[in-house]
């Protein structure tokens, strides 16, 4: 593990970038930057085209590390290079930007009000490609979308199962249980995931580190005791569904918390603009998430 990138990722101030989208999601991030599907005939053009803005905006004067401590990348984002260098090494060594790659395969299918990851296949594979590409961290999710305890539970157990293994193998894992925005007991399912939380880091060894992605909660500053281990290393909050000014006063509400947002990190970027134009819209962007990160 690199403790320079260790000590920025539990004290430095800033947020975290989600640059990971992948799969099924790709076509419509394209499509919100302008990208129609006609311009692309395969999947690999497609990746190539995602690339290219991901590439943009890492590049752009306004992407730094004043502001952003982190970037979470997608596993075709890390293979890709930024001049010459891995996407990886570009963001550390030109940036001082930690890099992370999302791990999962996807979501399963919904049961019981939740939907586990499915079972990593590759993942000895990945976190070997991962380190190779010096990347310090991964990033992995699953959805709760009802008020089942059971389901909750598993959710939750997965997540660490796959921690621990992730850990061992020398990286800092983000755990990302995230609770659908839109949840009918929103409020109680998070009283209730918090509890398996905590239940789960009772019983991590004390050199096994975890970050939380989680949805903002109802209950301003519900997560803040997972702070009380050591182990957690940060708490950040994914966007969610919730337009960035929304997603920015809740998390202004929740002390320790950071933001992590993909889509409101995007939002108003376009292919078609000028470089002036895509800089101005980008330092907003970033400007904006960093501001309701520190200023608590």
């Amino acid at each position: 593990m690199n403790k320079e990138q260790f000590e920025r990722m539990k004290n430095g101030k800033g947020f975290i970038a989600a640059l990971d989208q992948s799969g099924g999601s790709t076509p419509k991030a394209l499509l919100n930057y302008g990208v129609t599907e006609d311009a692309y005939s395969n999947e690999e053009e497609m990746f190539e085209q995602v690339h290219e803005m991901r590439k943009r905006i890492i590049k752009d004067k306004a992407f730094t590390s004043d502001r952003i401590l982190a970037a979470i990348l997608f596993k075709v984002t890390m293979n890709s290079k930024i001049d010459g260098k891995f996407t990886g090494d570009y963001l550390w060594e030109e940036k001082g930007i930690v890099p992370i790659l999302k791990v999962d395969e996807g979501l399963d299918v919904e049961k019981d009000g939740a939907q586990l990851m499915k079972p990593f296949k590759h993942i000895d594979e990945l976190l070997a490609n991962a380190k190779e590409r010096n990347i310090f961290g991964t990033k992995m999710r699953s959805v709760v979308k009802e008020l089942n305890e059971e389901s909750i539970k598993k959710v939750v157990e997965q997540q660490f199962d796959y921690a621990k293994k992730i850990s061992a193998a020398g990286f800092v894992p983000i755990i990302e249980p995230e609770v659908d925005i839109h949840a009918k007991d929103k409020a109680e399912i998070e009283e209730v995931l918090k509890k398996y939380l905590v239940e789960e880091l009772k019983k991590l060894d004390k050199d096994t580190y975890v970050m939380f992605k989680l949805t903002l909660p109802e209950k301003e500053n519900l997560y803040e005791d997972l702070y009380d281990f050591d182990q957690t290393v940060r708490i950040v909050a994914l966007s969610g569904g919730y337009s960035r000014d929304e997603a920015n006063e809740k998390l202004r509400k929740n002390r320790g918390v950071i933001a992590s947002y993909s889509r409101a990190l995007t939002e108003g970027l376009n292919v078609n603009q000028t470089a002036e134009e895509f800089t101005k819209m980008l330092d907003d962007s970033i400007e904006k998430n960093y501001s309701a990160s520190v200023e608590k």
